[in-house]
C-alpha cells in the first residue's frame, strides 16, 4: 500500500511502509524506476508470447488444417500466454465488445469449417463473438455470429448470418455459464445472379418480383433453443486470458480452445 504526503518543502516524495516497520520511508526514485522497469519487461513479454500464438495459428485455416505438431505448438504458446492471467477475475468492461475467430480446437466449429471447404454449395465466412457486458457486474449477453453463403444464391462470404444468443454469469472469477437462448437468420443479401432471375433488369419489375426481393432481403428466422418451462442448453466457458486485443477460452469439458482477436463493433 501507497500513500504520498506533502511536506512543506516544494520537493514531493511518495512514502511506502517498509516491511513489518511501523514508521514510513521515502519511496526513492531508484525504486520507482525499478517498478516502471518491471512493468515495461513484463509488458514486452506478453507482447512476445502473444506475437508467438498469431504465428503459430498462421495458416491453420482456423484450426481445420492444424496438423498435430502445430496443435501441439499451439497448445505451448496458449498455456505460456494464459500463464499472465495470474488468477485474476475476468473485467466484464474490457471482454465488452466484439472478437473475431482466428483459431479453435472445437469439433462443433471444425465441422461448419470442414463442410464448407468439401461441399461446393456452401461458404463460411467471418465468425465473431459478441459480448454485451459493459455495465453489468455479474455477466450480459452474447452472440455468437457466423457470416455464410450459398455461391450464385447469395453474395459471397457474407450472404447470410447465423446468430445464437445466449445470457452467460459469471460463476468464478473466470469462468462464465451459458445459457443458449436462440438461433436465428437473418440479413440476407442475394446474389446479382438470383435478383437478375427474380427481377430481369431489362422487364419491367412487377409488383410481385419487388415483393419477393423485399421479402428476401427482410427475412428473419428465429428459432428458441429451449422448451417453454425448461432450462435452456447450457455450457462451462473458461475465459483464460483476456486483454484490449486478444481473447482466449476454452470450453470446459473437452470443447476445444478458442483464439479471438478484438473487431470493429458489430450491430
Amino acid at each position: 500500500m501507497e500513500l504520498v504526503f506533502h511536506s512543506a518543502s516544494s520537493s514531493y516524495l511518495p512514502w511506502t511502509r517498509r516491511g513489518n516497520d511501523n514508521g514510513w520511508w521515502p519511496l526513492t526514485s531508484s525504486r520507482r524506476s525499478r517498478r516502471s522497469s518491471t512493468k515495461l519487461r513484463v509488458a514486452a513479454s506478453v507482447e512476445n508470447r502473444k506475437m508467438e500464438l498469431l504465428k503459430c495459428i498462421q495458416d491453420t485455416e482456423r484450426g481445420l488444417s492444424a496438423t498435430p505438431e502445430q496443435r501441439s505448438s499451439i497448445e505451448e504458446a496458449l498455456v505460456s500466454l494464459e500463464g499472465y492471467s495470474g488468477g485474476h477475475p475476468i473485467s466484464l468492461p474490457k471482454l465488452d465488445g466484439t472478437w473475431r475467430l482466428q483459431y479453435t480446437s472445437a469439433p462443433d466449429v471444425l465441422i461448419l469449417l470442414q463442410a464448407a471447404a468439401t461441399l461446393p454449395f456452401f461458404q463460411v465466412g467471418q465468425i465473431f463473438q459478441k459480448f454485451e457486458c459493459r455495465n453489468q457486474s455479474h455477466g450480459g449477453l452474447v452472440r455468437n455470429i457466423v457470416r455464410w453463403s450459398i455461391p450464385t444464391f447469395l453474395e459471397e462470404q457474407e450472404g447470410a448470418t447465423l446468430l445464437v444468443s445466449a445470457k452467460f454469469k459469471l460463476v468464478s472469477l473466470r469462468n462464465i455459464y451459458l445459457q443458449f437462448q436462440e438461433i436465428t437468420v437473418q440479413d440476407i443479401n442475394i446474389s446479382e445472379e438470383l435478383q437478375a432471375v427474380i427481377a430481369p433488369a431489362v422487364l419491367p419489375r412487377s409488383f410481385i418480383s419487388l415483393q419477393i426481393l423485399q421479402f428476401l432481403r427482410a427475412f428473419k428466422a428465429q428459432i428458441p433453443v429451449r422448451d417453454p418451462g425448461r432450462e435452456s442448453v447450457g455450457g462451462l466457458y473458461y475465459l483464460s486470458y483476456l486483454d484490449e486485443n486478444v481473447l482466449l477460452g476454452r470450453a470446459v469439458g473437452g470443447g476445444g480452445v478458442f483464439v479471438f482477436t478484438r473487431a470493429q463493433s458489430l450491430y
